[in-house]
């Protein structure tokens, strides 16, 4: 028999050997699973009682960004009516937010997890640069992109040993990564472009190669997002990566394995870096050690108005996405009105700080 408790209170635990109604209990037991609605630090608990996010505020935030874009669109049909609405326009943002969005849904779980990688473009552009090396293209296509992968997630990891285990702080840590992975990609690379060899089109196949209209890599990143969001809303890691991001003390006495749990969201970022790495050299035809410059800007920018909180705790794959897609819209509506590019970065430093502003203004209001 189950004993019926309040809300609230935590419930009783059967007398077995299993450990499990201790704070250190079995990863996944129900007391785990009720000991990290209290880690969240004081916040709303991120997941409601069927295992799925909490209703509210993040699903207004949502609606908000689908009005952003509605809006934008609406702007883009006033300014470019004849450029923009064209299914070669539409298919051109998405490819855009492709890229970025691969990275995105990785640093959507770095900062839920109270972290944050400064990294993400360096890592793509390392990755990019070792898959088309000549010895590398040697092998085929499949060994390029599996390349690709291992690069970005072992780089990832190495960064999560730096901050998990080195107790390095993540801005630190991630900043020296940024540089050293850079300067790495330049000197594999000479600082020359390289081209990915006809034998290997099958690669860039993936970018000129379309279902239903849309290239393979929006349906790559479409991919990433359904396994990011079924990740962060389905499954215990999710669930311990809001605890880790809400109150870490909490988190530990929990049972959770932080560092451990750290170490893996930062190999998941690598991870996304290795695959955004794969769709820009299909776009591009290249490996570039110049690719992915500031993307770790875009990538955060987009987390943060997405309404991931920076001190980690709360967050959606879903909103992440919006955001996303919100910044490549007004990309895309900058280089059809032919406005220039310190125009657009103004306007992107403006969102940000005005989200930043909303997020606060959020924490303060009465739940």
């Amino acid at each position: 028999m189950t004993a019926r408790h309040s809300e609230g209170t935590t419930p009783e635990t059967p007398p077995d050997d299993t450990g499990a109604g201790e704070p250190g209990g079995m990863p996944g037991s129900p007391t785990e699973h009720v000991s990290l609605g209290k880690a969240a630090g004081g916040l709303r608990s991120p997941f409601a009682k069927g295992g799925g996010l909490a209703r509210g505020p993040g699903e207004i935030r949502h609606l908000g960004l689908v009005a952003a874009l509605v809006l934008l669109a609406g702007v883009g049909l006033a300014t470019q009516p004849d450029n923009f609405a064209t299914s070669g326009n539409m298919v051109a943002i998405l490819v855009l937010a492709a890229t970025i969005g691969v990275i995105t849904v990785g640093q959507t779980f770095v900062i839920i997890g109270g972290g944050i990688d400064l990294s993400v473009g360096s890592v793509m552009a390392l990755a990019s640069v070792w898959a088309t090396t000549v010895a590398t293209q040697s092998y085929g296509p499949a060994v390029m992109a599996l390349c690709a992968i291992l690069v970005g997630t072992g780089t990832g990891v190495v960064t999560g040993l730096l901050i998990s285990y080195g107790r390095l702080v993540p801005f630190i840590a991630t900043l020296a990564m940024l540089v050293a992975a850079r300067g790495l990609a330049q000197r594999m690379s000479d600082r020359r472009t390289q081209l990915i060899r006809p034998e290997n089109d099958a690669l860039v196949a993936l970018s000129t190669t379309k279902i239903l209209g849309l290239p393979l890599v929006v349906y790559i990143f479409a991919a990433v997002g359904l396994a990011g969001w079924l990740l962060l809303n389905r499954t215990t890691f999710g669930r311990r990566t809001f605890a880790v991001g809400g109150n870490t003390e909490a988190a530990r006495l929990a049972g959770i394995d932080v560092r451990r749990h750290t170490l893996m969201l930062y190999a998941l970022s690598g991870f996304c870096c290795g695959i955004a790495a794969i769709i820009i050299m299909a776009r591009t035809t290249t490996g570039s050690s110049t690719h992915g410059d500031l993307y770790e800007l875009d990538a955060i920018a987009a987390v943060i108005i997405g309404g991931t909180l920076l001190t980690g705790g709360r967050g959606t794959v879903v909103g992440s996405i919006l955001g996303v897609l919100v910044f490549t819209l007004i990309t895309n509506l900058f280089i059809l009105n032919g406005l220039q590019t310190s125009d657009q970065l103004i306007a992107k430093g403006a969102i940000i700080v005005a989200a930043v502003l909303l997020q606060r203004r959020g924490l303060r209001s009465p739940t």
